[in-house]
């Protein structure tokens, strides 16, 4: 997910964004060919082609927008799309097994990672205390497991 619709903004069909990505501009369509970015200002009001005025913009609240994965720009070492940690298995430095991924959450000082533990509660670790990550699990501090 690059964004999502947060609400209208006008009477001609713009929509309001809040924007996960650093520039939306360099993609064109979203959600499968579903939405073409006709225009986007400021980075976070945005009009697409399909939707003609407010009573439609105000019908994708809501609505994520996301591109094919080959669409966004590659990682550097270190770097991570939030998608790509979902549904991990989880285990600590120790090699206990914690969990999986459920969400990666960020309230504005850096990532969190939302572990699910088999027993369905859920614990919370910064991204600091992840040590690393793979495609197959992801190792959390044994320090940070409660």
């Amino acid at each position: 997910m690059l964004a999502v619709v947060t609400g209208a903004h006008g009477i001609a069909g713009d929509v309001r964004l809040k924007v996960f990505a650093d520039d939306l501009s360099r993609h064109r369509t979203f959600n499968g060919g579903a939405l073409t970015l006709a225009k986007l200002r400021d980075g976070t009001i945005a009009r697409f082609a399909e939707i003609a005025d407010r009573t439609a913009a105000e019908g994708l609240r809501g609505t994520e927008l996301t591109v094919p994965r080959d669409a966004l720009p590659p990682l550097d070492d270190g770097e991570y799309y939030h998608a790509d940690l979902l549904g991990l298995a989880v285990v600590s430095t120790e090699g206990e097994p914690l969990g999986r991924v459920i969400a990666v959450e960020n309230f504005g000082a850096g990532d969190v990672i939302d572990i699910e533990r088999p027993t369905g509660k859920t614990f919370m670790v910064p991204i600091h205390a992840v040590p690393e990550w793979d495609r197959e699990r992801l190792v959390v501090d044994a320090a940070f497991v409660d």
